[in-house]
């Protein structure tokens, strides 16, 4: 007999300070970066952008933990494991998390290399640019697990991203076979189409085995894992062994497929774009917040489309305003 959870989810991804500054599209294009792509960038590198940026802001941020910060700001009760090391990034990062909220208790990491920055240029349109440095983040290792916590949330939800280096990737195996002999459901987020380049078979092994019960992607993503350049064809090829497949498609809303049954909502009107990183974590966060509460599936559709339309309102890839009226007065 399953135990009743303590916890709504549970989450592993990249620990990551967010440096953002707005750019011209014409100097991203001197820098030699990829509009609108995620790139994995060395010390050196990481340092040549930094100075290459002009004012920035420093937001706690990671992909998995922003999604957290969504689901806390919604009244869920949330952990987060993740690797920090013991410097100043890392310190702003635990409190960040901790003051949302949220449970947070992977010890830091001595020595180097340093906490995870992502370098962020955003562009007119409020696209981003993502260059992300890794760190320490990618030494999370699997004794840092606390099983419990794992076995006593609803869902434990995995970031793609984190998937790249050996160690995390070791401690996510382990954490997706606590999650399950504990009788709970596993989410994986599939992150960005250069993750899914280099791992994709090992996600399409999880998904045949039947080891993820909700998988988030984008249409780009969606492509990537399946070979179907077209939605809907990609959607039908994934549908009998994911359970809750949803599929985020920008301007055009999001579809979910919860137990072979189709919703569909548009995206939430904006006035302005100002910023769209953390669009995704957000939506995340919307949709598994109504999931574990067992909504139907076009409401959690709907909350998540309100969670992101209000991130990318501003800077940052966390909530600034009471998402969680915005989403009771929605949702009503």
């Amino acid at each position: 007999m399953t135990t009743p959870a303590t916890l709504d989810v549970v989450a592993i991804g990249n620990a990551i300070v967010d440096v953002m500054a707005p750019c011209a599209d014409a100097k991203i294009a001197e820098l030699g970066l990829q509009r609108g792509g995620m790139t994995l960038v060395d010390t050196e590198r990481a340092q040549q952008l930094y100075d290459a940026m002009g004012p920035a802001r420093e937001i706690s941020g990671g992909s998995a933990a922003n999604t957290l910060a969504g689901l806390a700001a919604l009244g869920a009760k949330c952990a987060f494991i993740g690797q920090v090391a013991e410097d100043q990034l890392g310190e702003v990062f635990a409190h960040d998390i901790r003051a949302g909220g949220i449970a947070f208790d992977t010890p830091a990491r001595e020595g180097n290399p340093p906490t995870a920055r992502c370098l962020i240029f955003v562009s007119p349109d409020g696209q981003r640019t993502m260059n992300t440095f890794l760190g320490a983040s990618q030494f999370l290792p699997a004794d840092a697990l606390n099983v419990d916590t794992i076995a006593s949330a609803q869902v434990l939800y995995l970031e793609g991203y984190l998937w790249d280096p050996e160690e995390p990737r070791a401690a996510m195996r382990r954490a997706i076979a606590a999650s399950r002999d504990a009788g709970r459901k596993v989410a994986f987020t599939l992150s960005d189409a250069f993750v899914i380049s280099r791992h994709g078979d090992d996600f399409r092994d999880l998904i045949a085995n039947g080891q993820i019960d909700i998988l988030f992607a984008n249409e780009g993503e969606l492509a990537a894992l399946t070979g179907e350049d077209d939605c809907d064809a990609g959607i039908a090829k994934l549908t009998p062994n994911v359970p809750v497949l949803v599929v985020t498609r920008g301007a055009e809303g999001a579809v979910a497929v919860v137990d072979g049954v189709r919703a569909a909502v548009p995206a939430e009107p904006i006035a302005k774009v100002v910023d769209t990183t953390g669009a995704g974590d957000l939506f995340a966060a919307g949709f598994l917040f109504g999931h574990v509460r067992g909504l139907a599936p076009e409401t959690c559709l709907k909350m998540g489309a309100i969670c992101a339309a209000e991130v990318i309102s501003h800077y940052g890839a966390r909530p600034e305003a009471d998402i969680a009226a915005l989403v009771s007065e929605a949702t009503a």
